[in-house]
């Protein structure tokens, strides 16, 4: 009953971390985008427009609806739930604070203490390309269906270099359960530089980066809902809550490989300094605010690099996957095997 008491209790902080990114980002994205632009953005609606997203989620929860004749019913609806799975699942492999010590018996800070947990991780993720494919191909729509075709041939893209950089970053801890990842980017080099993986695998988490942004279908590599091509690619179709999820799955994927950036690449919920010792409801918040301060530097980024960048071509943006990030990532790992065998890493 402790061990299932302690699980809930750790799904229910990972699951209130995810809901609430939507309704947060969106305000962020909004007011990011008007202070790029040099206007207000939403002020209304609350303070700040803090209750704008509210206001959204009330409209898209009493909008109308609608699927058009020629659509896949089934399909069409089981879709937009499935945009939300890989997000809601891939995290619990993932560690947010130090194993803490509850009525006397210890508890890790980690749903699933799976060995193979960095494995798991990325076979979860890479289901979300099957709910973009069913949108597209369902909703019998040309529009949808070739939003669904550039997503496919994104997500194949750059999904082995995000893949290799993953590998990379597990080659020097010799386990691919991520809270060792963790343990082993603790202390420092040289006495003062934090021991993360970012300084020996700078290229590594470049390319992580610059794939992640891929995965999520955000600018520069929103090619899947070009809206000056596709309408609004492979949601044409949906409205009302339909649309939501995927707006949601969007949203929550940014957000859980912004987590796993700061895990892998970043010391995870480790900072150098910081006392983890004490009261177990110190540690553990602690912990979980450190990972989340990491992981909200990756959402700003991808905020203002949607505001600052033009899309690419859909040439370019496979180009850029199989001869720039592919080659580097291969490189990359060769690399850090080298130094882990001579064992400088």
């Amino acid at each position: 009953m402790f061990d299932l008491l302690a699980t809930g209790a750790k799904m229910a902080v990972w699951m209130t971390v995810l809901l609430s990114v939507t309704p947060v980002m969106v305000w962020v994205e909004r007011r990011g985008a008007a202070l790029i632009q040099d206007r207000l953005g939403p002020n209304r609606v609350g303070p700040l427009g803090l209750f704008q997203s509210l206001a959204d989620a009330v409209k898209l929860l009493f909008k109308e609806d609608i699927a058009t004749l020629e659509s896949d019913k089934f399909l069409y609806t089981l879709a937009p739930m499935l945009a939300v799975v890989p997000a809601l699942t891939t995290f619990v492999v993932i560690p947010f604070g130090p194993d803490i010590e509850v009525a006397g018996r210890p508890v890790s800070l980690l749903v699933s203490e799976a060995e193979t947990g960095a494995l798991l991780l990325l076979a979860l993720a890479s289901l979300g390309v099957y709910s973009l494919v069913m949108a597209g191909y369902s909703a019998n729509n040309k529009y949808s269906l070739m939003g669904a075709v550039r997503a496919s041939a994104q997500m194949i893209s750059y999904e082995l270099a995000l893949a290799l950089s993953v590998v990379a970053a597990l080659v020097p801890v010799g386990s691919l359960r991520l809270d060792h990842v963790v343990s082993y980017q603790q202390g420092t080099w040289w006495g003062f530089l934090p021991h993360w993986n970012l300084f020996p695998q700078f290229i590594g988490f470049l390319v992580f980066l610059i794939a992640s942004f891929a995965e999520t279908n955000r600018l520069p590599f929103d090619l899947p809902e070009a809206e000056s091509e596709l309408v609004a690619g492979y949601h044409t179709e949906y409205s009302s809550m339909k649309f939501s999820l995927f707006f949601m799955g969007e949203y929550m994927s940014m957000a859980t490989l912004s987590i796993l950036a700061s895990t892998l690449f970043l010391g995870g919920w480790h900072l150098p300094g910081l006392d983890y010792s004490g009261w177990w409801v110190t540690a553990a918040t602690t912990g979980l605010l450190v990972l989340m301060a990491k992981a909200a530097l990756f959402l700003l980024l991808f905020v203002w690099v949607r505001w600052t960048f033009p899309r690419f071509r859909f040439d370019q943006l496979l180009r850029l996957g199989w001869k720039v990030l592919l080659p580097l990532a291969i490189a990359n790992l060769v690399l850090v095997a080298a130094l882990t065998v001579s064992g400088v890493l």
